[in-house]
């Protein structure tokens, strides 16, 4: 396989600071991959024996909203310019002052909220062009589908190999008043101990989910690859009428891991809770895309991240709410808490919170901070040197990933990963 380079992975819906370049990332697929990897799909017959799909889903979501439309045109000035704006080139407002001049990011926004076409409008967190490629990758995709009112719980665990780029394409649909519990593992191991620049492998996986009305959807991804290891894990949710989603990211491995999800909160009453966990060491690169659209009316968001940077590593979180005109009573909220436990990491952290409505809310905050001197000392004085120091930062997040792990494979991965970094971290643990 040639080397490929995915450019304007990861891309923020409205670009801003871009003089700090952090706006979108570029992912870079080493030469020499051949396709392969190993998958193991642990899933009920109910769940996989469907003749259920994502595509329809979206399709009966569509005619209900259609049907629900009241078919008023929408008057205002916004839309007069995007139409405007769409009709000769983005000239809109030089010859008519009641018609506002936009952006392009502005037009494109406000011509999408007014076809409220879903499957126009789905996305993925780190992009088209990546999940093309995964997709690719993947062959075919795998189909889970929760009937409606049952409960179902899966898990997919996707190994990396050394010299090989594998893909897992998987669709989730929960029914109408369904709960669906899926576990991901992207794992891989590198033959190499000194192979920090992906260059060993490539591990990704595609994820589309679909949340009936009142369906709970969980998800919990697991990334513990070897750093010889590029990983993406790309992710895009539709939740209809009073859906639940639960979304966590443990991101613990990996020499460059690429982490997108987008959401659309498209019917009334619906919620997605995101918490990130993730430790990067070395000089390993953690990139995060979260998109959040609230389009229903009272949905809700949170989107929490906690991290721990070490060594040379670097960082970037960037996460958008966008409340959409329409959402009347929405609320999203993002904060983030890194620890920054050496003074060698890079870490950039840009919450974004688009509004074009009244009645709603947006909170975002982030906490971020190196161990303070005073910390330092304490520990020193009782014979913890700060390389030490730096240490338990780093064991307490695997520890804390081991004992949360979903089943007995991840917990393993977890502990082999610690036991790289810390030969008696398995010790520890019994």
């Amino acid at each position: 396989m040639d080397a490929l380079k995915i450019r304007h992975a990861s891309a923020m819906p409205a670009p801003t600071w871009s003089w700090l370049r952090m706006n979108d990332t570029t992912i870079s697929i080493p030469a020499g991959l051949v396709p392969g990897g190993m998958l193991d799909i642990d899933a009920g017959e109910e769940l996989t024996s469907t003749s259920a799909s994502f595509e329809d889903a979206v399709v009966a979501l569509q005619e209900r909203l259609d049907a629900s439309h009241d078919g008023a045109p929408d008057s205002r000035a916004c839309v007069a310019g995007a139409r405007s704006g769409a009709q000769d080139g983005g000239d809109a407002g030089l010859g008519d002052l009641d018609i506002p001049a936009l952006s392009s990011y502005q037009r494109k926004a406000t011509i999408e909220e007014v076809a409220a076409d879903v499957a126009a409008a789905f996305e993925t967190g780190v992009g088209t062009d990546t999940r093309s490629y995964l997709n690719f990758l993947a062959g075919s995709t795998v189909v889970l589908a929760a009937k409606q009112g049952a409960s179902e719980r899966a898990s997919i665990h996707l190994k990396g190999v050394s010299g090989e780029a594998a893909s897992a394409s998987v669709d989730a649909i929960a029914q109408e008043n369904a709960t669906l519990d899926l576990a991901i593992s992207l794992d891989g191991v590198s033959d190499g101990e000194d192979a920090r620049d992906g260059s060993s492998g490539l591990i990704g996986s595609e994820l589309r989910v679909f949340a009936g009305p009142r369906s709970h959807v969980n998800i919990t991804v697991y990334v513990t690859a070897d750093d010889g290891f590029t990983v993406i894990d790309d992710s895009g949710f539709v939740l209809d009428e009073g859906a639940r989603v639960t979304v966590r990211h443990v991101v613990l491995g990996g020499g460059m891991t690429a982490t997108g999800l987008a959401a659309d909160l498209r019917g009334d009453t619906a919620r997605i809770d995101i918490d990130t966990r993730y430790l990067a060491a070395g000089a390993d690169v953690r990139d995060f895309n979260y998109v959040v659209r609230h389009r229903g009316r009272k949905t809700i968001s949170e989107i929490m991240a906690n991290g721990v940077l070490a060594g040379t590593s670097k960082k970037v979180l960037r996460g958008t709410i966008d409340l959409v005109h329409g959402c009347k009573g929405s609320e999203g909220t993002e904060r983030e808490t890194v620890l920054l436990a050496s003074q060698g990491v890079d870490n950039k952290t840009v919450p974004t919170i688009l509004c074009d409505e009244d009645d709603v809310a947006g909170n975002h905050g982030a906490t971020i901070g190196h161990v303070r001197p005073d910390q330092l000392f304490y520990l020193e004085s009782r014979g913890v040197s700060p390389e030490a120091a730096e240490g338990l930062f780093m064991r307490a997040k695997l520890e804390d990933a081991f004992i949360s792990a979903p089943d007995d494979i991840i917990r393993d991965n977890v502990c082999r990963l610690g036991s790289k970094l810390f030969a008696d971290f398995e010790e520890d643990l019994a």
